[in-house]
């Protein structure tokens, strides 16, 4: 049986999303405040060069492969 998880996230595009929220203060910030992550890509648009469209490692906010419950989980418990 092989794990098909990525560091215990359904995939690498999850993984990589709740990595930067965690980790870069502006976008914890923001999911903080606004406490889910349908109400956190409403401010994507107002983040900074590239940031708008995807993490610094390349995966897109709006990808459809990204887990919004696990994130909601991950957002709830700041």
């Amino acid at each position: 049986m092989t794990n098909e998880t990525y560091n215990g996230w359904s995939n690498w595009q999850t993984w990589n999303v709740a990595l930067w929220i965690q980790n870069e203060l502006e976008l914890y910030v923001v999911a903080a405040m606004v406490g889910s992550y349908e109400e956190f890509l409403e401010f994507v648009p107002l983040f900074e060069g590239d940031l708008q469209h995807h993490t610094p490692d390349g995966a897109k906010w709006h990808d459809p492969a990204i887990d919004v419950l696990a994130i909601n989980q991950m957002i709830e418990e700041f």
